[in-house]
């Protein structure tokens, strides 16, 4: 084979590259099929806007909302609020894992403490959290620390029940296993059973993510402090109504955020679970 035959013959496609080919291709169509659906939403309040069949004042167009936006950027009524938000969100959900998780294993692998936690439970699990408000608000003012309590007090029940349901699933034959070859209690707490619970933990994190949004937005718009739910409440009364829906915009957004980045963080602990199996 002559020199010009070798330069000119076809390099073999590399493997590497189709790999990383296929993977953008699945990620471009994972985020169309995520960004389809809320496409035609907006589409669809644009077409209603436009119509002139709902006043501006109850239902403005998303290019008015979008202006507003841009308007309380400039004037520092975004960025405030919202980590405001994040954080006491953010705050109550920590306090609730720790708490829940810590209930979850001890309901798990301790009869008096199954016992004495359970009756609780299953008093505070059904009942309405929010309704304790008007004493969070007593009992700690109407600041940072009420809602970040009450936040807690709202997740911590799912996170309860998702940790002790994974805890007692755990396969027996890997706790007889373990035991036999002289594991202690906390040992096999550490390498038995929360590796074996992690899974229904990060469901219950899950679960409670939208739950702790949707308390901190609920406290701001009833007992105010700042944050997105004050802000939101603020503008309603004054009829600022691109106002409010750059605010609902925004706690849309800033579930899915957290949603988003619980799925990520799963994938991580957890990556033998599926997509399909949450």
């Amino acid at each position: 084979m002559t020199p010009q035959a070798v330069k000119s013959a076809p390099m073999p496609p590399s493997p590497w590259r189709n790999g990383i080919s296929q993977a953008m291709c699945e990620a471009l169509v994972r985020i169309l099929r995520f960004l389809l659906p809320l496409a035609l939403v907006v589409a669809g309040w644009a077409m209603l806007s436009a119509s002139g069949l709902v006043r501006p004042i109850f239902l403005p167009s998303p290019l008015e909302v979008a202006r507003q936006l841009a308007v309380l950027q400039e004037e520092g009524e975004i960025l405030g609020p919202l980590w405001t938000s994040i954080y006491r969100a953010f705050a109550g959900l920590v306090l609730a894992v720790v708490v829940g998780v810590l209930a979850g294993l001890a309901m798990a692998r301790s009869r008096l403490a199954y016992w004495g936690l359970d009756p609780l439970v299953a008093l505070g699990f059904p009942a309405p959290k929010i309704a304790f408000m008007p004493i969070f608000i007593l009992w700690f003012g109407i600041e940072d620390l009420s809602k970040i309590l009450l936040v807690a007090f709202t997740c911590v029940f799912p996170l309860i029940v998702a940790t002790w349901q994974g805890a007692i699933a755990v396969p027996r034959n890997f706790i007889w296993s373990a035991r036999a070859m002289g594991t202690s209690e906390p040992q096999l707490l550490r390498k038995v059973i929360f590796p074996g619970t992690l899974v229904t933990i990060m469901s219950g994190i899950r679960v409670a993510v939208p739950v702790a949004l949707i308390t901190a937005f609920t406290a701001e718009m009833v007992a105010g402090g700042g944050g997105l739910g004050g802000q939101l409440m603020y503008a309603q009364r004054m009829l600022q109504t691109p106002t409010v829906f750059v605010y609902i915009v925004l706690m849309l957004l800033t579930g899915v955020v957290f949603d988003q980045v619980l799925l990520a963080l799963r994938h991580r602990l957890v990556p033998w679970l599926a997509e399909d199996e949450l």
